[in-house]
């Protein structure tokens, strides 16, 4: 595990005082950007609109005053990164923590933390927004390093930066300590109404996820189906149970709709708590022409999902993505009982495991470990199918392992280029 520095350290100090420096830019006024009687439609259906890019030429041809964040990760970063704008970065600040004693890979872990939020600084600085930063891969299952990394981003720009957690069972612990020291919070990585229910349930952040584009190509890649509405309906269910949670006594959980590929996926989900839109997506909205008075809430659908002949949705676990039961709810609940103070990412496991659960977060040996890296973002299903119907992995389980893993290679990448820098 990487060295965990304290958020209240003076080396944190001296890095988020670099880190301000490196972001002179004059800050934006929303004001000073258009209006879009369109997106002013979209916003009062009660959807908050988000560009999911890094890329700030690529959000400036958007840009417009109903646009209130932005949401990068490590792929996103990694992309920006790799475009050379922060070469010259890296040695400077190589030379800061050197000097501070910091060395190896705790190095690169800090100049990729330096790259994340001064890259934030800057989306901040030039539209006025809110921007969602992400924990760095290797502390993915850390309870205390992800959440003093949290507390550091937050201690950088407090009043606009949103934390990305990862959906690990350390990441439920890290987000749960986080949230109640008021920081908010994007937790990532979700792609059912059951994982979102227990991250609510025991994490209690601001804003959920649902990947809702790589469910749909789940189905389609591994033919399943024709790859339509299931994301877009485990999206929609999972609003509900939030809603549901709420209306119980829970806490208040957004949610996002992420993973977007197409317009009409704005155009179906008007309504939903949160879009985080690719460019693409956005400006494939834009083209369908709609006017004002077309644009209305449809959170109320349930879109139908059609299988492939010979497939049995229910038998084969694939409908994990948008039913809840009650023994799931459960299970959320003893989990979500656990004193986060001294509880391990192991007592998570062991509470789901012991109310029927254990099948979202699946055990991987080592080769099945490399077997998911190798996949990529969207499972095999011949790969898995045995194990899910065995009950020791799930399908939402499995696509969370698969974009972590995804994530992490671009992390890697990432490290790589700092470390050719300092070379």
């Amino acid at each position: 595990m990487p060295h965990t520095e304290s958020h209240d350290s003076s080396l944190a100090s001296a890095i988020a005082a670099f880190c301000q420096e490196q972001v002179p830019d004059a800050q934006a006024q929303r004001d000073s950007f258009p209006k879009s009687e369109i997106w002013a439609a979209v916003a009062g259906t009660g959807t908050s609109l988000w560009l999911d890019t890094g890329d700030i030429d690529a959000a400036r041809e958007l840009w417009v005053q109903e646009f209130v964040a932005l949401t990068t990760n490590n792929t996103l970063l990694n992309k920006e990164v790799q475009k050379g704008i922060y070469d010259r970065l890296v040695p400077d600040v190589a030379s800061l923590l050197r000097d501070r004693g910091v060395a190896g890979n705790d190095l690169v872990m800090e100049i990729a933390f330096v790259l994340n939020a001064v890259h934030g600084l800057k989306l901040v600085r030039n539209f006025d927004a809110d921007v969602s930063v992400e924990l760095h891969t290797a502390v993915s299952h850390d309870v205390e390093a992800s959440y003093q990394y949290g507390k550091r981003f937050h201690a950088i720009c407090p009043e606009r930066f949103i934390i990305k957690v990862p959906l690990t069972p350390a990441g439920l612990l890290a987000a749960r300590r986080l949230s109640d020291d008021g920081i908010r919070l994007n937790f990532t990585l979700g792609f059912s109404a059951r994982q979102n229910w227990l991250i609510a349930a025991l994490a209690k952040p601001t804003w959920v996820n649902v990947f809702m584009g790589r469910i749909n190509a789940f189905l389609s890649d591994n033919d399943l189906g024709d790859g339509r509405n299931a994301g877009e309906k485990a999206t929609l269910a999972s609003q509900r149970a939030l809603r549901r949670m709420k209306n119980q006594g829970g806490p208040d959980v957004r949610q996002i709709g992420a993973s977007m590929r197409n317009g009409n996926q704005v155009d179906d989900l008007l309504g939903l708590d949160v879009f985080t839109m690719p460019t693409g997506a956005a400006k494939g909205f834009l083209e369908l022409g709609r006017t004002p008075a077309e644009i209305v809430d449809k959170t109320g659908n349930d879109p139908e999902v059609s299988f492939a002949d010979g497939v049995d949705a229910d038998a084969w676990g694939l409908n994990c993505f948008w039913a809840i039961d009650n023994q799931f709810e459960t299970a959320a609940a003893a989990a979500a009982g656990l004193d986060v103070a001294t509880a391990t990412a192991d007592d998570v496991l062991a509470a789901l495991r012991e109310h029927g659960a254990g099948d979202l977060f699946p055990h991987l040996d080592p080769d099945e470990a490399v077997r998911v890296g190798t996949e990529g973002k969207i499972p095999v299903y011949t790969s898995w199918c045995e194990r899910v119907r065995a009950g020791t992995a799930s399908w939402d389980g499995m696509l969370t392992a698969a974009a972590l893993a995804s994530f992490t290679h671009d992390q890697n990448e990432l490290d790589d280029r700092i470390r050719d820098l300092l070379a």
